[in-house]
């Protein structure tokens, strides 16, 4: 898991004016709440008073959980504001001034494509990637599904990488209507592996024989036998963007952005984009048939052992239908060796003592001393990652 790239941290329906929200993401907890303004801000979840969860439930009475564009810590009604700087501590008067040790980390958010986008890392904001562009959001001739979350079992790299494999489409998605396998003649064409569009990642194009999909009509004509072009660009460590040609000229745009939990939990947000049946009665249809295609997915990778991917391709045996699996790994090396890869043998383990809190750095790091919670540990390079495996 990486810091410095945006996250999807929850849908903006799901964020209302009055109630925080804690989110789980890079194994730690945050709190995402709207100011004044009705924009959302992301801060650490650990009051630095006495370890309280600022998304911690109220116990008492029905008191505001944010007052004055500030979330209140249920534990002793600290109010922290969107930038992370504790505004008033109740036991030594409203309005006095707080010591300068009383903040948590702040992260800058935005939100887009439905959802709440937090920058998890310290980078300052010219050197950081950009959000992931949904390039159809604006476009009158797309439609877009309502953002789709999935929560699944699996650790995120797992996910990506069988969102960039076209060699198990035919053995996990009967419903695709390619388990017709001629045995004689099967196998994944050949296919180039580029750095994508958007930068930040890699993407693949594949040709394939693709059946009619038999009782089911594009544009009011059932879309008969072709060979037609699917593949995924990869964004980050943790977003894909996959294309995929149903017939000529009729095409779905998906964007999987994902949400790393922890080491064997996800999840994925789904944004849904297509330039035909644009009409809002088939968004329902769409839905139930991406919930049956993902369903698909998950009970493979479920089974998966082991949980996370290994650090050197020689623990697997790879094909020539896996080099964008090979190049999306490359582009994590790149990540590991700018020092933004988490160490997590060594997180969890001081973690799990229940002695230290730890938090994701933020900008304001840069800038500032005095802080209460110890960062997250972080690997130097792919090096340091390879020798934190094998010890």
């Amino acid at each position: 898991m990486y810091i410095n790239f945006w996250y999807p941290m929850v849908r903006s329906e799901d964020l209302g004016p009055d109630k925080p929200e804690k989110v789980k993401c890079l194994g730690l907890n945050f709190v995402v709440f709207r100011d004044v303004d009705g924009n959302a801000r992301t801060l650490s979840d650990t009051c630095t008073h006495r370890g309280g969860s600022l998304s911690g439930p109220w116990e008492l009475g029905e008191r505001p959980r944010i007052v004055n564009g500030c979330v209140v810590c249920p534990y002793h009604g600290w109010e922290f504001g969107g930038d992370g700087e504790c505004k008033n501590i109740p036991s030594i008067g409203y309005g006095t001034k707080t010591p300068a040790r009383a903040k948590v980390d702040s992260y800058p958010t935005v939100e887009k494509y439905g959802i709440v986008f937090a920058f998890l890392g310290d980078l300052p904001e010219k050197e950081r990637p950009p959000v992931i562009e949904v390039k159809e959001w604006d476009d009158p001739k797309w439609r877009a599904n309502t953002v789709l979350v999935l929560d699944v079992p699996y650790y995120y790299e797992r996910s990506i990488e069988n969102g960039i494999d076209p060699a198990h489409n035919e053995f996990v998605h009967p419903t695709h209507g390619h388990s017709a396998i001629n045995r004689e003649t099967y196998k994944v064409r050949d296919h180039d592996v580029i750095d994508g569009e958007q930068g930040w990642g890699m993407v693949f194009k594949h040709r394939y024989a693709a059946p009619g999909l038999k009782g089911e009509t594009w544009k009011g004509v059932e879309a008969p036998p072709a060979d037609i072009f699917a593949g995924t660009e990869t964004f980050g460590p943790n977003a894909m963007i996959t294309e995929i040609e149903v017939a000529p000229g009729l095409k779905f745009r998906q964007y999987f952005i994902e949400q790393p939990v922890d080491d064997n939990r996800t999840r994925i947000f789904f944004v849904n984009m297509r330039n035909f049946m644009t009409e809002p009665k088939n968004d329902g249809p769409i839905h139930a048939r991406n919930k049956v295609i993902a369903q698909q997915d998950i009970e493979i990778l479920s089974d998966l052992y082991p949980l996370r991917t290994p650090i050197s391709n020689t623990k697997e045996v790879l094909m020539p239908a896996d080099k964008a699996v090979v190049a999306y790994r490359d582009w994590l090396a790149k990540f590991d060796d700018k020092g933004w890869r988490i160490d997590w043998n060594q997180f969890k383990a001081r973690n799990s003592t229940g002695e230290i809190a730890f938090a994701i750095p933020s900008p304001g790091r840069r800038s500032s001393g005095n802080w209460v919670l110890e960062t997250v540990p972080l690997l130097k390079n792919r090096e340091a990652r390879a020798h934190a495996k094998a010890s």
